[in-house]
């Protein structure tokens, strides 16, 4: 099992940041027919992501096709218990992907809409967000 991190960064800690505002890039469904997206902004971690992974390759049938939208860039820093006030930040413990209402965290295809449904509710109880189901838009403005 391999957690998802980057090869390497410029820098080992990273300033914590906003999560203010909507995520206009990646928010809607490119690569599949149905995609899972993020209704709350969030840290998702990199265990988060691999465990929904596993959960959409185990409910999904074989000659269907998983993209996975997001990447965790952001080193997570934490001191260590007990440890009194100052003396810097905390050492990296971790990578989270820093997500904004309205990003499509994974997408899929191959797969009809029941299970579809079925697949963005097991993913939701991995995330520490609400998500919903989107399907993609079609040229005519129907949804498939």
């Amino acid at each position: 099992m391999s957690l998802l991190a980057p090869k390497q960064t410029k820098f080992r800690k990273d300033h914590r940041g906003n999560r203010k505002g909507k995520d206009l890039r990646g928010s809607h469904v490119a690569f599949g027919d149905y995609g899972i997206q993020a209704l709350e902004p969030a840290w998702i971690t990199a265990n988060q992501i691999e465990a929904c992974r596993q959960t959409m390759s185990r409910h999904l049938e074989k000659n269907s096709k998983i993209w996975i939208r997001i990447f965790p860039h952001k080193p997570i820093c934490k001191k260590p218990a007990e440890t009194r006030m100052g003396r810097g930040k905390g050492d990296p413990v971790g990578w989270c992907a820093v997500v904004r209402p309205g990003r499509i965290l994974f997408e899929m295809s191959g797969v009809d809409r029941t299970i579809a449904e079925k697949v963005q509710r097991l993913c939701n109880h991995r995330l520490p967000i609400k998500t919903r189901l989107r399907a993609r838009l079609r040229l005519g403005g129907e949804l498939k």
